[in-house]
């Protein structure tokens, strides 16, 4: 039998304590993150490993690796202490994501089948206008928010790997809400209502370079979706350093085209909706790129050649 190790427990959170936590758990020196939480969960009685947190006794930071050797974490190495915490019900990430993208394909269906109901009222008052057929542009822009989401389901299903195995479910609400209220229905309520900027039956040179910028990038981020994929092994954990299209520009090369491809959008739209969906997510992506430049740096020193702008060269 190999040697083990024996490690305190603490309850992080007093006031809702895990009610049978032991106080201490034999580890072996090989156990993983992982490895300790289904130890933890198996004697406290939990039935899914994943609602149990562990935490650096000297830092307080969550131990996010699951493939990391706990006792060559250096807080508990040095304190020979875990801190644990019920982290609560838990939800896979790949389902979130199913979730989270299946909203705009949904609402986008849904507004042209309801369009006479809901555009006969102010401003819209006219229920002939209602009931006008979608126009060429209109259709274009359906096909598009199609595409898009329909690749993201499939990228989610057969290509992402993710580090972390679950989330908090109660944050499926906040999460999902950023992708069925704007580019759900706050993008299709505006590009579907008849007096909107892309009601228009006849194609400009400006809505074909859109079209053009929409379908290079949207290629370019699926070859950066698999390209990052192939860095972690089948349930691993690890990084990898990124060398595919665009990554010699930016850290994040998949969010650069992310952009890119949601300008052509808006070049075709001239739709206000779309320009407030991308712009929160520019938020959201610029915290995140700017993240994994730092974890890179960390964690690949001289190896990693640092970048200037972690997603949209010149400015982010």
């Amino acid at each position: 039998m190999a040697p083990t190790t024996s490690v305190k427990l603490t309850n992080r959170a007093p006031k809702k304590p895990i009610k049978k936590l032991p106080s201490t758990i034999e580890l072996p020196r090989d156990a993983t993150v992982e490895d300790a939480k289904l130890q933890i969960a198996r004697q406290s009685g939990i039935s899914d490993f994943n609602r149990i947190g562990l935490f650096d006794p000297t830092t307080k930071k969550i131990l996010k690796n699951r493939a990391a050797l706990v006792l060559q974490e250096a807080g508990v190495a040095e304190a020979g202490e875990l801190v644990v915490k019920d982290l609560g019900p838990q939800i896979a990430w790949r389902t979130v994501f199913v979730i989270e993208y299946f909203g705009p394909i949904l609402f986008h269906v849904l507004f042209p089948l309801v369009r006479p109901y809901i555009y006969h009222i102010p401003p819209y008052v006219y229920k002939s206008e209602a009931e006008t057929p979608l126009t060429q542009v209109q259709w274009l822009l359906f096909a598009l928010f199609q595409i898009h989401f329909l690749k993201r389901e499939y990228e989610t299903v057969f290509v992402h790997k993710f580090s972390a195995n679950t989330m908090p479910a109660f944050n499926i609400f906040r999460n999902s809400a950023f992708y069925w209220m704007l580019a759900g229905v706050l993008c299709a309520f505006d590009i579907y209502a008849p007096g909107s900027l892309s009601a228009r039956d006849e194609l400009v040179p400006l809505d074909y370079f859109g079209l053009g910028l929409f379908t290079v990038c949207e290629i370019c981020n699926w070859i950066v979706h698999q390209h990052l994929a192939s860095l972690r092994k089948p349930g691993g954990t690890e990084k990898g350093i990124p060398n595919c299209i665009g990554s010699s520009l930016v850290t994040c090369p998949n969010y650069m085209f992310e952009v890119l491809a949601w300008v052509g959008v808006i070049l075709i739209s001239r739709s206000w909706a779309v320009v407030a969906f991308i712009a929160t997510g520019v938020v959201y992506m610029r915290s995140w790129s700017r993240g994994k430049e730092k974890a890179l740096r960390k964690e690949f020193g001289d190896k990693y050649k640092k970048k200037q702008f972690t997603m949209l060269p010149g400015l982010i």
